[in-house]
């Protein structure tokens, strides 16, 4: 039996043999967590014309001693069609055009009026600092988001003020999750005692809805290798399939066997980490198929570090893989084994510390954390305030 692979080759093997889908034009407002296919490219300057940063008052920047006669108003969406000479200023808005030959601002709270008239009230003077210049934000022909970029709430704006109506983005995967095993009961209400809920499917069919345009789960299937050929079938069309539980070595594990006869090739089974030692990868022509440990724990942070970023390279993402940060421990840690582990952790103050539980079925210690800290292979004790990679876990660790 070959030896598992290293974190890092899994994750690469499986990234690398996973090229994004094509195309689509869609609404910019309508392109919320998908990721852009093309560059996107201004097609307007940002701001088009210098504005001003304040409510105050235009005047020419020549001219900043006054007094200064009040011939108009300058207002977003309105601006002042004429042209202040010396010793002339215009009433302005936050946002709104600056004037022709003006070019600084007399904030309102520094002036005093006095009907037509406007002087300084000794607290400051106009001044350039607030103009906002034309073209500051992004001139037309900018580059403003590349290709890959995931686009949230401020990217559509962005795109938008670019003067981009829609965009090309890539098709999200669909994605078929199966749960096996005959220790699952579909109904937790009706659960024997020789039997446990089956929530893998349900937490695995709501980490990967953010990213996938659809997702069906299928099961429980019982441990009955013509029932798994069934609900693999039923998974045909699938971009993605995730099974969970049945990927190990057991006389009951049947999940290997089944892609066999079914027609998939493993590309490899068994990663160097803990939890999810038992993780398999299959190909069927286009298909991906990823083979999660039953254990919950095993099966979500496989997910996290799998699954996830495999549905973001099929989205089109740059970076798909989980961002790591370095944070201090909140507590000592013992000596590493010889897999990568990945504690259940939370934040306390600045500091990571591992929560209560670390069993790979402990879901009550799992559901209270926030980030999963990795230790390497082999590593020495760590003490109290020591660096640590860490992974968010909101958001999918991309946040």
């Amino acid at each position: 039996m070959k030896p598992p692979l290293s974190l890092a080759e899994a994750q690469a093997r499986l990234l690398d043999g996973a090229d994004a889908l094509a195309s689509e034009q869609v609404r910019t407002e309508d392109a919320l967590g998908r990721h852009l296919a093309e560059d996107i490219v201004a097609a307007r300057t940002q701001p088009a014309a210098d504005l001003s940063a304040m409510d105050g008052y235009a005047m020419p920047g020549g001219d900043l001693a006054g007094p200064w006669r009040v011939i108009g108003e300058s207002a977003a969406g309105h601006p002042f069609a004429g042209e202040p000479q010396p010793g002339e200023a215009v009433r302005i808005s936050t946002g709104a055009p600056m004037p022709a030959g003006t070019d600084a601002v007399l904030l309102q709270e520094n002036a005093r009026r006095e009907g037509e008239m406007l002087v300084l009230n000794g607290e400051g003077e106009p001044t350039a600092r607030h103009v906002r210049r034309r073209g500051f934000d992004f001139a037309a022909g900018d580059k403003l988001l590349p290709a890959g970029t995931r686009m949230g709430p401020a990217q559509i704006a962005l795109a938008l003020a670019g003067g981009c109506a829609r965009l090309a983005v890539h098709a999200r995967p669909s994605v078929v999750v199966i749960d096996s095993g005959d220790e699952l009961a579909a109904d937790p209400g009706a659960c024997g005692v020789h039997q446990i809920p089956a929530s893998n499917g349900a937490m695995l069919a709501a980490m990967v809805t953010p990213l996938a345009a659809a997702v069906r789960r299928v099961g429980p299937v019982p441990d009955r290798l013509d029932a798994l050929l069934v609900a693999l079938e039923q998974a045909a069309e699938a971009d993605v399939i995730v099974t969970s539980g049945g990927a190990s070595v057991g006389d009951h594990d049947l999940v290997r066997p089944a892609l066999d006869e079914w027609g998939a090739t493993i590309d490899f089974w068994r990663v160097a980490m803990k939890p999810g030692k038992p993780l398999l990868v299959a190909r069927r022509a286009r298909q991906i198929v990823l083979g999660l440990p039953g254990n919950p724990v095993s099966s979500y942070v496989t997910a996290f570090l799998f699954l996830l970023p495999l549905l973001r390279k099929l989205g089109g993402a740059r970076f798909p893989l989980p961002r790591a940060l370095t944070l201090p421990l909140g507590a000592a840690l013992p000596a590493a084994g010889d897999r990568t582990e990945f504690l259940r952790g939370r934040l306390d103050g600045a500091a990571a510390v591992p929560v209560g539980g670390q069993d790979s079925s402990a879901l009550g210690a799992l559901s209270h954390a926030e980030l999963l800290i990795e230790r390497p292979a082999g590593a020495a004790p760590t003490a109290t305030g020591e660096p640590a990679k860490v992974y968010w876990l909101a958001d999918g660790g991309t946040a």
